[in-house]
């Protein structure tokens, strides 16, 4: 059968002259449809398109070659069948032969129809779709044929033209063929080919006369590496060297409570167990940890089943799976410590390198179509396998994943590329409560382990976050405790009014050790409820583990409301609120009387107000010493102001050393941080103004615009805008907020000179010549003095907020006053004479937070206050 459609191209060509295989050769053919594309420098410069089909190859000869841009449609002439063999052809057709010229297998690979209909019904028709799977093209491409040549007994005329899909460009998609000059069966140019030089290609169709029909096909990047090496030796030819880097810092992925919402986001199942990048070249494996160590040789079967594998570098995690086919990491532990890796899996979701080519910048999405060709290429393996991805609404794939005891999901931006390091392209979002924690000591009971005592770093302090005192099995007993007499010590690790007192059933650690936990959440003082132990990780350094800090909701989401009172008549008396993990007890404790709209403000609902904006507020809080005001029984109670931290200080907030005072400061990094003020009645929170983390530096300037009796609010407006163009006119940017109260604040940050930082003398002085000027310019609006008998129809500058130690309220912090205020930033466009402060409240604020470009330019806003000292003494020199 096979002969007889092979007549015509026997009849075209004299074999002893050419090269090119008679057909004579018996070729089976392969359970996967195989083609190649041969770049053709004959009469003129064209590529043949061969598809294997019913024993032979169907050609075309595409006259500009294949192009990636579905726009572009490129002449495909119809030419006689070739033999099988012919896939495996390279090298030069004499002059005067019948095609005569230069031939270089420019990919290969696999494909299969598209469509209901059978690829000669589709040929028939005239409309043949297919999809490509090889080297250098992938996706959808279709063959659409042109006219009735074929009936006048011409040949016959196709159209080749790119699908629509993943692997499709928009712009220059005949770029592939300029950037792919080389044989993807032996690495030559087209003038090596031409003058006889380098290597013979490898064999796709057939090797030693036999098919390889389901064998791994090697040739994805020219010969396999170890026949690669061994022709180098024997000196056979060049082979042009790949170039990998040897390790690649990993990406990482935000915490969130839930999966980003939106389109534009693709979910993976997030696995339990090690994240390891495989790096294969030349044959050889090597597996390293997210630090870059080489674990190799604690994974053996996976980097024997990975030699395989083409020149590349991916991503993925090693799993142990229990009964059901789930990722198990205590299994992973037991594995480990037993030496029993022979039933690991790793799974593959990202590719890196794919031969020397860097991935990086594609989409996750093109990265991992090229991932999963590369795999499937390589053929079947039980050992390295492809993860899959939804892109479904990921709360559906969480719950889906939740029912099925997985740990969660991964939610990765379509369009972003791969970056080294926590990004918010990719966010986690987990079934239940996970954390990495240090291990600071263990308690026996009767002569028996009862529980670990555990933290995490907060800076240089090592915090105590609780117990864990379950989940230890026989085994895994065995394994750890001899670890931890290893470590024992006579002084404790813990640092902070929080640590474990020394008992005798304690023995301290060195905190060396990191354990995997789950827990149901924080209790209010900042410690992990229900623990249980779920194995110890010895892929990262006790110093890296730090309190998990949830990220920023994405723009598409609008911040959580304040609890619905309905909500609040379901719960039954005395249950706790759990508010970032944090229990609230006495939810339903009237804070505020009235919120402004007929119903009290609970205790929860502050706690859900800062849930809902601590993403936004925290980066005005975090670094800086923060004072309290606290009503624990409502604002209509005893309030009272808190500097330091007290007895019994939550683990969720950090303590902070201020020169000059002995006890510690209160210090808000975290929003779950939050919802630990709001369990002790934390109505307001007063920041210093300094640079974060440095006290002594003055980070900006708060000018307090303070009205006396019988001036307007417009009035105060006004005076806002003169203290912004005054600012301005020094070289200064300036925000807005409402205090909360009857005022506003302008806001200005400050450049840091890193070398010499300004004192606060230097900026309170700053500040007093500022607010004296404008005093002096109008008196009649304007007073510097507190003095209550002088405000009547005046507005105070009041710059003694910048002076070390001075605080200000917060922006979009509450305020105890009636109708439950808040300090809300404002554009400067807001800032008119109609503004009414009283809008802002704690039950608005989220909403409205999520509708504003307030304060967006903050950061990009810091300039140099010395400069504008400068200009603010050349100016009162001229006046």
């Amino acid at each position: 059968m096979a002969n007889d459609k092979l007549s015509t191209y026997r009849s075209k060509r004299d074999f002893q002259r050419t090269a090119e295989p008679s057909g004579e050769k018996r070729i089976a053919g392969s359970n996967r449809p195989r083609f190649v594309i041969q770049k053709h420098d004959a009469t003129r410069l064209h590529y043949d398109l061969r598809l294997e089909l019913d024993g032979v190859f169907k050609s075309w000869a595409v006259t500009k070659g294949p192009s990636l841009d579905p726009h572009d449609k490129r002449l495909a002439v119809e030419v006689e069948d070739h033999p099988l063999d012919y896939g495996d052809f390279e090298g030069t057709i004499p002059k005067g032969q019948y095609g005569g010229g230069t031939v270089m297998l420019w990919d290969r690979g696999y494909w299969k129809p598209e469509g209901k209909k059978s690829p000669k019904q589709a040929l028939a028709k005239g409309d043949f779709k297919f999809t490509l799977d090889g080297k250098r093209l992938h996706g959808g491409f279709v063959l659409v044929r042109m006219g009735n040549d074929r009936e006048r007994g011409k040949r016959t005329n196709w159209l080749l033209i790119k699908h629509h899909d993943a692997f499709s460009v928009e712009d220059n998609g005949a770029a592939i063929l300029e950037e792919n000059d080389t044989s993807v069966a032996s690495g030559r140019t087209m003038e090596m080919i031409a003058a006889g030089k380098g290597r013979k290609p490898k064999p796709f169709m057939v090797a030693g006369g036999d098919v390889q029909a389901d064998a791994v096909w090697d040739s994805h990047r020219g010969l396999a590496a170890e026949e690669r090496k061994s022709d180098v030796r024997a000196g056979k030819g060049s082979v042009t060297p790949v170039d990998l880097p040897d390790f690649i810092a990993p990406q990482l992925c935000q915490t969130l409570e839930r999966p980003p919402v939106g389109k534009g986001w693709i979910h993976e199942i997030k696995f339990d167990g090690y994240r390891i990048q495989m790096r294969v070249l030349d044959g050889e494996a090597t597996l390293k940890t997210r630090k870059g160590l080489d674990w190799t040789d604690k994974y053996r079967e996976i980097g024997k089943a990975a030699s395989s594998l083409p020149d590349s570098i991916i991503d993925g995690e090693i799993c142990a799976l229990d009964a059901n086919g789930a990722p198990d990491f205590a299994a992973l532990q037991a594995a480990l410590s037993q030496g029993r890796t022979g039933d690991l899996v790793y799974f593959a979701f990202d590719l890196l390198y794919d031969g020397g080519e860097d991935l990086r910048s594609l989409s996750v999405v093109d990265r991992k179509a090229r991932l999963q060709s590369l795999l499937t290429e390589a053929g079947d393996s039980s050992r390295i396998r492809f993860v899959e991805h939804f892109e479904t609404d990921g709360d559906a794939v969480l719950r889906s994943a939740c029912k099925l005891s997985l740990e969660g999901i991964i939610s990765k931006q379509v369009d972003a590329p791969y970056q080294s390091g926590r990004t918010e392209t990719w966010a986690k979002s987990k079934c239940r409560a996970g954390h990495e924690v240090v291990l600071g000591a263990y308690a026996k009971a009767n002569g028996k382990f009862k529980s670990l005592l555990v933290g995490v770093y907060h800076g240089d302090h090592f915090v105590y976050v609780g117990r864990v005192g379950t989940g230890y099995g026989a085994k895994q007993l065995e394994t750890l405790l001899p670890k931890l007499k290893a470590l024992e010590t006579t002084k404790s690790p813990f640092t902070g009014i929080g640590a474990p007192k020394k008992a005798a059933e304690v023995t301290w650690l060195k905190p060396e050790l990191v354990a995997e936990i789950e827990f149901a959440g924080w209790t209010a003082d900042g410690l992990v409820r229900q623990a249980a132990f779920k194995g110890l990780r010895d892929d990262k350094p006790a110093k890296e583990i730090e309190a998990e800090r949830p990220a920023k909701p994405s723009k598409a989401e609008v911040p959580r409301p304040a609890l619905a009172p309905e909500s609040r008549s379901t719960r039954r008396k005395g249950v706790k609120a759990d508010v970032m993990g944090v229990l609230i007890s006495n939810p339903d404790k009237p804070l505020w009387p009235d919120g402004d709209d007929g119903g009290p403000i609970t205790k929860e609902e502050l706690a859900r107000y800062y849930e809902a904006v601590g993403s936004w507020m925290i980066d005005h809080l975090k670094g800086r010493p923060c004072s309290i005001i606290r009503a624990p029984d409502g604002i209509g109670g005893e309030q009272f102001f808190q500097r330091h931290a007290m007895p019994g200080t939550s683990s969720l907030l950090e303590l902070v050393k201020v020169f000059g005072d002995k006890k510690p400061y209160l210090q808000i990094d975290r929003i779950e941080g939050l919802a630990a003020v709001a369990q002790i009645g934390a109505v307001e929170l007063h920041p210093w103004n300094c640079e974060p983390h440095q006290p002594e530096v003055p980070g900006r300037l708060v000018f307090d615009l303070d009205p006396g009796p019988n001036v307007p609010f417009s009035t105060v407006v006004s005076a806002a805008r003169d203290m912004r163009d005054r600012l301005e006119e020094l070289g200064l940017i300036s925000f807005c907020k409402t205090t909360g109260g009857k005022g506003l604040h302008v806001v200005t940050p400050l450049a840091i000179n890193k070398r010499k930082p300004l004192s606060w003398p230097e900026a309170k002085g700053f500040a007093h010549a500022v607010c004296q000027q404008m005093a002096r310019d109008n008196p009649e609006l304007y007073l510097i003095k507190m003095t209550k008998s002088l405000r009547n129809g005046r507005i105070f500058l009041d710059y003694l907020r910048n002076d070390r130690m001075a605080t200000a309220v917060a922006p979009l912090s509450p305020r105890a006053r009636p109708g439950a205020t808040v300090s809300m930033p404002l554009t400067w466009t807001q800032v008119k004479s109609d503004l009414d402060p009283k809008r802002f409240t704690v039950r608005t604020v989220p909403v409205l937070l999520a509708k504003t470009s307030a304060w967006q330019g903050y950061c990009d806003g810091q300039r140099p206050l010395e400069q504008a000292i400068k200009r603010l003494g050349k100016t009162r020199a001229a006046a």
